[in-house]
């Protein structure tokens, strides 16, 4: 089990978001976020890392573009046991990101609205959170992806009994959920979109 030294948490559900990050504080974890995540986090007197400090990139495009940089991506993809994703990581400034926790615009609430138009159903169609969720459960041999608040007290409980590490066995549960998650929330744009005349 690695331990978790460097995390990016971005959420639009903040329910228990500051509780969480302070454990992983306590754990002496790096917290990156974004936008009113980070502004969340930091009130509550959390050290934070904003991603655009992080990444070296502004945020752009009205907050569309925040997330999709390589020193996101390749810090959550890059493979730890293969001296080559070591290599390239190295070479280009690339830091080992171990958990991501994230959830998704909530698309299916914004279209049950009565007046909700289309340009708002597209606007709300999450695009770096999906991205980042399933790079983390992509490579969940390295990675804690967390997207559900109800996994964050048995997270934090895993830690504090295991020096900050995550089980390989709870990535692998936390991973397939990531999927699910996934499926669903597109299917829900691909069934909107389809009753679109």
């Amino acid at each position: 089990m690695a331990k978790i030294q460097r995390a990016l948490i971005s959420v639009t559900n903040k329910s228990g978001v500051v509780e969480l990050a302070q454990a992983l504080a306590a754990h002496g974890v790096e917290i990156l976020s974004t936008g009113g995540t980070a502004k969340a986090l930091a009130a509550a007197g959390i050290p934070i890392r904003e991603v655009s400090e992080f990444t070296g990139f502004p945020e752009m495009l009205d907050g569309r573009v925040k997330t999709l940089h390589p020193k996101i991506h390749g810090g959550i993809l890059g493979i730890r046991s293969n001296p080559s994703h070591g290599e390239a990581m190295e070479k280009h400034g690339i830091l080992p990101i171990d958990m991501v926790v994230v959830n998704l615009y909530a698309f299916e609430d914004t279209i049950a609205k009565p007046d909700c138009s289309l340009a708002d159903a597209i606007e709300n169609i999450d695009i770096g959170g999906p991205t980042l969720l399933r790079a983390a459960a992509k490579n969940y041999p390295f990675v804690t992806v967390i997207t559900d608040p109800t996994d964050y007290h048995p997270i934090i409980n895993e830690m504090m009994s295991s020096e900050g590490s995550v089980s390989p066995e709870t990535n692998f549960k936390l991973a397939k959920k990531v999927f699910r998650l996934t499926h669903h929330y597109d299917g829900a744009i691909n069934k909107y979109l389809e009753n679109i005349q």
